[in-house]
């Protein structure tokens, strides 16, 4: 028996096409991101951004009023005319659930429509198992709409499912069995997770899901084009460009892991051997040393020591390089640097990129700035849970990033 729900009503309308049904969906979804981006906009404020008229604004919110995806704040008086009301996102009108599958751990997040985590689950492995993770899926799933209003469990959008693709051809870095690495091979993970659940399952790569979170949920705006660098035990990325994530033909667009840098060792590698979570993890175990740790975001690494330290060095030095040939191809204005690390140990390896980044030739490269994400562990699981969001209520246009001055 299925413990999901059927899809939201909002998210079975179909917003394609050019009829005045679509229209509205469109406008209605417009003014949801407008609200999303900026926190708070008064009706007034919608139309100059959105350039609709004042009273189709109004029917627009009143038709996200009466479905509670926004409500109304405390009128603000200002010098003349009438208060001004502001409106916001109503986190209780939609759910979604990302499902992150990971290296070492698996997990499921429930989300609100303002992107709030509300529940999660989560299941450590030495490898991740194609089996062992539907089974997970469905318990976990149960555990987290155990609590949830009939109501609420309606209002659930669809899941996101984030993993690494190709799981079977990275053997020697995980150390899996080549039984557990052949069953990926032939597995349709996101079909069979979808035999499961009523509503919609969106996949996505790891990497990518992360870079959504970031899009979406990061604690200060970022610029409508950034490249985004992410360590996890495999280090990945994603492109933002004009306010949407660039995904490629295949999903697999700025598989930024896979740019040639150069070895310690002569010659050039992969950026994912110089600067992925795998190789401490390696060094750490080199000295008889358990790195369990690392995986639990709770814990902090402060009792690495050296290994840590050249770590961080070499995998700065690795990601410079690489920084510094995606901004000579896509010009974005911030490279943006996350992973699956305390806030302490992100901010030495933007830092050390940085003084990296200072001694490389880049000339003719137009500027950009280095930044920290916001996000950290649950980037990826928070990134899955955005997808059904994005899916059903979030336009991403250049319109998304003008301001209301």
């Amino acid at each position: 028996m299925n413990v999901a729900p059927q899809r939201s009503e909002i998210a079975q309308k179909d917003a394609r096409g050019t009829s005045q049904l679509g229209l509205r969906l469109y406008n209605e979804r417009l003014v949801l991101s407008l609200i999303r981006r900026h926190g708070a906009l008064s009706k007034a404020e919608l139309a100059k951004l959105t350039g609709l008229s004042a009273q189709t604004v109004s029917v627009i919110v009143r038709e996200l009023e009466s479905t509670g995806l926004v409500k109304a704040g405390e009128p603000q008086r200002g010098r003349v005319g009438q208060p001004m009301v502001p409106f916001t996102l109503q986190p209780d009108g939609a759910y979604a659930v990302g499902m992150k599958v990971g290296r070492k751990s698996g997990e499921l997040m429930l989300i609100d429509l303002a992107g709030v985590v509300r529940a999660r689950q989560r299941q450590r492995y030495d490898f991740p198992n194609p089996m062992q993770l539907i089974k997970f899926a469905k318990a976990g799933m149960a555990k987290l709409l155990k609590d949830m209003p009939e109501d609420a469990v309606k209002r659930i959008s669809g899941l996101g499912l984030a993993t690494p693709f190709d799981m079977w051809n990275w053997g020697e870095e995980l150390g899996a069995p080549p039984k557990i690495l052949e069953a990926w091979r032939n597995f349709d993970l996101t079909a069979e997770v979808a035999k499961e659940f009523d509503f919609p399952v969106i996949p996505c790569n790891d990497a990518t899901a992360a870079c959504a979170s970031e899009l979406l949920f990061a604690d200060q705006p970022r610029a409508p084009d950034f490249a985004y660098f992410y360590i996890g035990y495999f280090i990945g990325g994603g492109l933002v460009m004009n306010g949407s994530i660039v995904q490629g033909r295949s999903g697999n667009a700025a598989a930024l892991g896979s740019i040639p840098v150069p070895s310690t060792k002569g010659g050039a590698e992969q950026l994912i051997r110089s600067a992925s979570l795998y190789t401490l993890e390696a060094a750490i175990e080199a000295q008889g040393k358990d790195s369990d740790f690392m995986w639990n975001p709770d814990d902090d690494w402060a009792s690495i020591g050296k290994p840590l330290d050249e770590w961080l060095a070499h995998a700065a030095k690795g990601i410079a390089h690489a920084v510094v040939a995606v901004a000579a191809i896509t010009e974005v204005s911030e490279v943006v640097i996350d992973g699956a690390m305390p806030n302490a140990v992100r901010a030495r390896l933007v830092e050390a990129t940085s003084v990296a980044l200072a001694a490389l030739n880049q000339s003719g490269i137009s500027t950009f700035t280095l930044s920290q994400g916001s996000i950290g562990f649950d980037a990826r699981s928070r990134g899955a849970a955005s997808l059904p969001l994005f899916a059903n209520f979030i336009i991403d246009r250049d319109i998304l990033f003008k301001g209301i001055a």
